[in-house]
């Protein structure tokens, strides 16, 4: 049987992300600064977060706020946005939904391409996140996303913006695969095997259960791309040339495989509740414009039904 899937346009994904970055930034810098602790140093998340607002200000949970919407307006995007488009493609070319297979192909496609353009504000975002633990000499003090950008590119050239666009690419992958592609199939399980119609119930379930998959597929790798990001040539020599696999075995050595995993408790936190309100408030978007374009039809259809019935007369 044939199924028609309806196309949205390509910006709703990011649109939803900058919602949910906003609601929960304060979350993602202290996974950001657990990520960036050195040694076997146990800190968390609640402590870490009051010893911020303490030390640096309340707002300073804030930090960088600019740089990840930045960030979710590039990255998410594109990787929702393609991923949408390569799974209307298959639909509109096969007729029937996409399988498990070609959904994966989809977001490591989307994933790919969404983690090479939001490189450069990810990379502002780490950085302006990381600032306040660093020593003063150290901070870059960037104003804003923008004036990252513009520093960056003049003291370090364009290339420090692309800095760990390989992790970040393999972990926009892994995201991409985790999050929407298991969204897409918890949904599809929850409204087949339930008698949970589609509405938010079942859109707040599907998005909790995608969030515990992408954390911990994820956490690894978030991890060495968020030290990479965090160096810089003047602040940390060694660590800004160190390949990943460098610094994957460094860490395990000296740190243990635990330290992979650092960071997972505020990372879940963050990116549940951004799993959540990014796929309901998408699936409000996607309500919203289908109902405008029903409005649209159903004013056109009457349009052209009294043209007729005044024409009719005539002839």
């Amino acid at each position: 049987m044939a199924t028609v899937k309806k196309t949205y346009p390509f910006y709703f994904g990011g649109t939803a992300s900058c919602v949910a970055a906003i609601v929960v930034h304060p979350f993602d810098l202290t996974k950001v600064r657990l990520q960036t602790t050195k040694g076997n140093l146990k800190l968390g998340m609640f402590s870490t977060m009051v010893k911020i607002a303490k030390n640096e200000g309340f707002f300073r949970l804030y930090a960088g706020l600019s740089a990840s919407i930045l960030r979710q307006a590039t990255y998410s995007t594109v990787r929702f946005g393609v991923y949408e488009k390569l799974k209307d493609f298959i639909t509109s070319t096969t007729h029937q939904k996409a399988s498990l297979g070609q959904l994966l192909i989809c977001s490591s496609i989307a994933g790919a391409l969404g983690g090479a353009c939001g490189n450069p504000g990810d990379v502002i975002n780490v950085r302006m996140q990381n600032d306040g633990q660093l020593p003063y000499e150290q901070r870059r003090n960037y104003k804003h996303a923008i004036d990252g950008v513009i520093r960056i590119t003049k003291e370090e050239g364009v290339s420090a913006l692309f800095r760990g666009v390989g992790p970040n690419m393999n972990r926009a992958i892994l995201m991409t695969s985790s999050q929407c592609v298991s969204y897409d199939m918890f949904k599809h399980i929850l409204l087949k095997h339930t008698s949970m119609e589609d509405g938010v119930p079942i859109h707040l379930a599907s998005s909790i259960l995608a969030g515990l998959v992408a954390t911990t597929v994820c956490s690894p790798v978030d991890v060495i791309k968020t030290r990479i990001m965090s160096a810089t040539a003047s602040a940390d020599h060694s660590n800004s040339r160190m390949s990943s696999i460098t610094i994957m075995k460094q860490m395990f050595k000296a740190e243990g495989i635990s330290s992979f995993f650092k960071g997972w408790t505020p990372a879940f936190i963050r990116l549940g509740p951004q799993t959540i309100i990014t796929f309901v408030v998408l699936e409000r978007f996607k309500l919203y414009y289908d109902l405008l374009q029903d409005k649209k039809s159903n004013n056109n259809t009457s349009t052209t039904t009294t043209t007729t019935a005044v024409a009719a007369p005539q002839v």
